[in-house]
């Protein structure tokens, strides 16, 4: 344990005094508070009105004046970036420089590395995260002069650690294959790839995949569009960064009551107005859940892979 905690140190130090945190931290702070300020002046021109009342807070994070994307949809692009920044040559930088060798040879187990670089890189995470998070809400406080609601506190905090799981998972996906892969440009690459499918090639497969499994008939009748819809609202939600954005949405917008396509059956009964947390919770667990999934899997292939390898010096 000493160990752990001693590598777990030291990896911080490197992470938060690098050039790398601070070129990050500086990137999506400017983004997101540009976003804050201009989706703020639109909000409290329109504080004074009853229809906007309600959970006025959040629509700092969600909110656009049409200028600037939201604060959500910055971190949601910026976010990936980040963990792929801090684990792509986790391991293999230090492989090729010989500092993994040197470690080696002191008096610790080997899954202290692996477990102490993981530890960091999510601490790190949460440390910028919870800053950026935190400056935007002072700023938000300080522009619109309305107090957040407990309720709209709990929300936040609970976006706050469901993104730093997402940008966990793909910092756990970089270091896998930082792992995996003895140079640091093709861990990158690969990585990077990773990402760019998930993020713009998802869609247009599972558009596709979709049209295959259930097409849409030359009428185009409601149940075939719904059904062709439901089929690509499914696929989709095989990349994390679907399942990332139908978790924050629910938990940014309580007025949102169910995910993917509606027909007019289930339309009729539901009952307008916003979710409690606990509902909106439970209307995304899967989808926590899997991400966590997600992120605990690469850590163990990771894990077990660095176990099996053998180190030698340069």
């Amino acid at each position: 344990m000493y160990a752990l905690v001693t590598l777990l140190r030291k990896e911080l130090a490197d992470h938060l005094g690098s050039k790398r945190f601070v070129i990050l931290m500086a990137l999506v702070s400017l983004s997101g508070l540009s976003a804050i300020y201009v989706a703020g002046q639109s909000i409290r021109q329109a504080v004074g009105d009853e229809s906007t009342a309600q959970f006025v807070f959040l629509k700092l994070f969600t909110a656009s004046s049409g200028v600037l994307p939201p604060f959500v949809s910055f971190i949601a692009f910026f976010g990936p970036l980040i963990g792929l920044a801090l684990g792509f040559d986790a391991i293999n930088r230090e492989r090729s420089s010989g500092t993994l060798a040197l470690v080696m040879a002191q008096p610790i187990f080997r899954d202290s590395i692996v477990n102490g670089k993981f530890l960091a890189g999510v601490t790190t995470i949460a440390v910028m995260l919870s800053s950026i998070v935190l400056i935007v809400a002072g700023m938000g406080l300080w522009m619109i002069g309305v107090p957040p609601s407990l309720e709209e506190v709990l929300r936040i905090i609970a976006y706050t650690l469901v993104t730093v799981v997402y940008i966990g998972f793909w910092m756990a996906l970089a270091m896998m294959f930082s792992i995996f892969f003895k140079r640091i440009t093709t861990s990158a690459l690969a990585a990077i790839a990773v990402w760019m499918f998930f993020s713009l090639f998802m869609g247009i497969i599972a558009g596709l995949v979709a049209d295959r499994i259930s097409p849409i008939d030359q009428d185009q009748s409601d149940v075939s569009v719904a059904a062709n819809e439901q089929t690509a609202s499914n696929l989709m939600r095989l990349s994390p960064a679907t399942l990332y954005q139908e978790s924050i949405a629910t938990m940014l917008q309580p007025n949102v009551r169910t995910l993917g396509p509606l027909t007019l059956q289930d339309i009729v009964g539901m009952v307008p107005g916003p979710l409690p947390l606990a509902q909106s919770l439970l209307l995304v667990w899967p989808q926590i859940v899997t991400m966590i999934g997600l992120m605990l899997a690469c850590f163990a292939i990771s894990y077990a892979s660095f176990m099996r390898q053998e180190i030698r010096g340069p």
